[in-house]
């Protein structure tokens, strides 16, 4: 585990108020600390374990990675959306935007730097002239990497003493943020840390956010939204498929939801730096402390995918494949709570109650 000392929303946001990062108020009281797995996790016996050197969990769905947190005991927890971004806020801010696994097994940015390979990723093509070999039939890539063992550069801070592999390997789940049907949705401060905390999709824990930064129930008129900036189509390869994501209090586009296009292809997206607010609507400083908005135009150009139609959960960080669009401020927004697949994790997180 890492330790992640208390900071104010003024020390990572230029302008914010001199107030506690969310991150670090829990059921209303003020903590000194939390602490982060160093490693993304795997599972022993139902419990999630930070380990070195290991191939990270994945086929993994959100409930399952929210039970194998607290499977641990009383403050284990799923790393919540709060902490995710106040991590990413705090590197942005000491001007160290962490690498990683984002390009096959390296760094995409700087090529020498790879990790161990422990996962085989086989296609019928080779990716970006990135395949290891050919079988005669297969492509042979370097998927996910052993946890940690990349170069000190892969850590939050840059030192072998940092969080590893927030940008690439694999997905990671997070806890305390969704949108539904488009309404972004968050659980107060770090409450999605407590013990009781329900995210169930009929859960009173989850509010909505209104303009001034209050939170309302769901349903509330003029509460914020991930909306499109045109109607949604259905678009086969993968492109946008409503325009670009803006931040709204209506949802006047959502993303194709009619025909028999597959789901995969119903999404928008844009770098995370350039979502931007429809004209008259104001984005609240607790928006940007959650990482849901930017808080300028230099996010390391981090990727922002959606879908705003139905439940939508989180996953951060970008995968193996996902170049210079994987990074500590990179969000998904795209998935069911039901997913899972070979590139998606999780990892831990404590608190003391």
């Amino acid at each position: 585990m890492v330790r992640i000392p208390k900071f104010n929303l003024s020390d990572v946001i230029d302008g914010a108020p001199n107030t506690t990062h969310p991150a670090f108020i829990v059921d209303g009281v003020v903590k000194d600390e939390i602490l982060i797995s160093k490693y993304q996790n795997i599972v022993v016996n139902d419990r999630a374990y930070s380990l070195p050197m290991k191939d990270p969990r994945v086929y993994v769905n959100f409930d399952q990675a929210v039970q194998y947190c607290k499977n641990k005991g009383a403050g284990w927890h799923l790393m919540t959306n709060a902490e995710w971004t106040a991590i990413a806020l705090w590197c942005k801010k000491n001007g160290y935007m962490p690498r990683g696994n984002n390009y096959c097994g390296g760094e995409h940015s700087a090529l020498h730097e790879v990790g161990v390979q422990t996962y085989d990723w086989l296609l019928d093509y080779n990716w970006n002239n990135r395949a290891n070999e050919f079988d005669g039939t297969k492509y042979h890539h370097t998927g996910r990497v052993a946890t940690g063992s990349g170069s000190a550069a892969w850590a939050h801070d840059g030192t072998n003493e940092g969080i590893f592999d927030l940008n690439g390997n694999v997905w990671e789940w997070t806890a305390g943020l969704r949108l539904k049907n488009g309404e972004i949705q968050i659980v107060k401060d770090n409450d999605a840390a407590m013990a009781n905390a329900d995210f169930g999709d009929t859960s009173s824990w989850w509010k909505a956010v209104l303009q001034d930064g209050n939170l309302a129930a769901p349903g509330t008129a003029s509460t914020l939204k991930i909306d499109n900036t045109t109607p949604g189509t259905a678009d086969k390869d993968g492109n946008n498929v409503g325009g670009d994501p803006i931040i709204n209090t209506v949802r006047d586009n959502p993303n194709y939801t009619g025909g028999d296009v597959n789901e995969y292809y119903r999404y928008s997206h844009c770098n995370f730096e350039t979502l931007a607010a429809k004209s008259g609507v104001t984005v609240p400083t607790l928006l940007k402390a959650l990482g849901i908005a930017p808080v300028d135009a230099s996010c390391g150009g981090d990727g922002f995918w959606v879908r705003n139609y139905g439940e939508r959960l989180p996953f951060r960080g970008g995968g193996w494949g996902h170049g210079s669009a994987a990074g500590v401020f990179a969000l998904n927004l795209h998935y069911l709570r039901s997913y899972s697949g070979n590139n998606f994790g999780f990892r831990s997180a404590f608190v003391n109650l």
